[in-house]
């Protein structure tokens, strides 16, 4: 996946994710959004899947600092979790940008197979400026909780 220092992250559809998580008993989904954004917009539910969503913030909330040590953390959690570096991970935040970033770092560390969740958890902003209608986890009509 890397060649001559550039990362290439598969931007893969909530859907095909959602497939992929259902075939794959090893596959595992990120959530790297801000607490703020986990209990007031919602979570992944992966509970009919027998699985667990994995949440970690890649920026910390008011600030907006991306954490320093967010690759080493997400890898001492995936490991203790039982997550290898051949495994498939998806990432996800609200519309795809800080995933992708997120997928970068942790494939930086050796793991083969991040990908990042297009469109995310709300997907762009509508006409009307809201999220959450146009595309991404919610829009799909996948399952999610309220945080």
């Amino acid at each position: 996946m890397e060649s001559f220092g550039v990362v290439h992250i598969d931007d893969v559809a909530v859907t095909d994710v959602w497939e992929r998580l259902q075939a794959d008993q090893r596959a595992v989904l990120v959530d790297v959004r801000t607490r703020a954004e986990w209990a007031f917009v919602g979570l992944p539910d992966l509970s009919s899947l027998g699985k667990r969503l994995l949440t970690q913030e890649w920026q910390t909330f008011p600030d907006s600092r991306v954490d320093p040590t967010f690759a080493q953390r997400l890898e001492d959690t995936l490991k203790s979790a039982g997550v290898k570096e051949d495994d498939e991970i998806f990432f996800i935040c609200r519309s795809g940008g800080r995933s992708r970033m997120a997928a970068e770092a942790l494939t930086a560390n050796g793991f083969r197979r991040c990908r990042n969740v297009a469109e995310g958890f709300e997907g762009p902003l509508d006409p009307s400026r809201h999220r959450g209608r146009l595309a991404g986890w919610k829009a799909a009509g996948l399952p999610w909780v309220q945080g």
